[in-house]
């Protein structure tokens, strides 16, 4: 028996060579079913229940357990996920973020990925957002574009210097009124003009996510706006935790134990005070670390990412 968990987060899991955008960075669904060969063969797949109790009532976990997490409230999830899941007799837990899902918006983040999913030259967005930055820098008082690229442009584990650029400078490093103006510009100019369409199209609907819910799955928090929540004061983190736990009773969960998969990983420590206070039993980030009950915080449990595991059937 042990207190160590793998936590797995996946993300787009999709028939990526006949999509219509082959080049997101996704896992395919024939790989993702490898991967599911693979883990049944070495792991102990458990349900969120299971991994709630151990940690609330120091309930020891099988040798080798394992969580599948799923992250953005794709209809990847509803039209291949659940469907591999259910025959295979396995729970899978689902973050879907509050207002994609309600207000057919597109995520920030989500309009990145499509951005640069369908320009094969980064470098050709990263003029366009220099270009941007100059038509609005005396209104928002902007450094020069170079101080912005040298500050974001570190390689990282998975992207590109020019990818981290890109992400970052456009999730977090600008004012959130001009990220919006620059991502906005960008989704119309490479990927799509009608954005609750495209929105439609990317994500779940409430009436799916019930239905998941109805046959065992799990349905957790990710927020409202899918915000870095470490970034706002502790009023405003405590509208968007409010905000997402309404989401979860109208798909039908008890949020009297219910768990967090806070956005891009981002937290501190009046965010986890308020989620305490709102009955959060746990909290997931994604640190590519096997979680150890016995050692890591409740609410800041690592994740491994679907890449640091096989995706053949060995």
């Amino acid at each position: 028996m042990s207190n160590k968990v793998s936590i797995i987060e996946y993300h787009y899991v999709r028939d990526l060579k006949n999509s219509r955008y082959p080049e997101i960075k996704g896992l395919d669904v024939e790989l993702f079913k490898n991967q599911l060969s693979y883990i049944l063969k070495h792991y102990q797949v458990i349900r969120m229940e299971d991994l709630i109790e151990a940690a609330r009532f120091k309930k020891q976990l099988p040798e080798n357990a394992l969580l599948l997490t799923f992250d953005d409230g794709y209809r990847d999830h509803f039209e291949f996920v659940f469907p591999i899941l259910t025959e295979l007799g396995l729970q899978g837990s689902f973050f879907p973020p509050a207002r994609a899902i309600q207000e057919h918006q597109v995520l920030d983040v989500n309009k990145i990925h499509f951005i640069l999913a369908s320009v094969e030259n980064k470098e050709q967005i990263v003029k366009d957002i220099f270009s941007l930055l100059d038509i609005h820098r005396a209104e928002y008082s902007l450094e020069v574009n170079e101080y912005y690229y040298n500050k974001l442009a570190q390689e990282s584990r998975f992207d590109s210097k020019e990818v981290v650029f890109i992400k970052l400078i456009l999730q977090k490093e600008l004012p959130e009124k001009l990220r919006n103006i620059i991502v906005n510009d960008l989704f119309k100019k490479y990927v799509s003009p009608d954005e609750k369409s495209f929105s439609r199209e990317l994500y779940m609907n409430l009436e799916q996510i019930k239905f998941m819910k109805k046959q065992g799955m799990f349905i957790g928090s990710h927020g409202f706006d899918h915000y870095w929540l470490d970034t706002l004061p502790p009023e405003k983190q405590e509208m968007e935790i409010n905000l997402s736990l309404e989401f979860l009773k109208k798909a039908g969960c008890d949020v009297s134990g219910w768990v967090m998969s806070y956005p891009y990983a981002a937290y501190n420590d009046s965010l986890i005070s308020i989620i305490k206070e709102k009955d959060c039993v746990l909290a997931l980030i994604e640190d590519g670390r096997i979680a150890d009950l016995d050692k890591d915080n409740p609410f800041a449990l690592p994740r491994l990412d679907t890449n640091d595991l096989p995706k053949d059937r060995i």
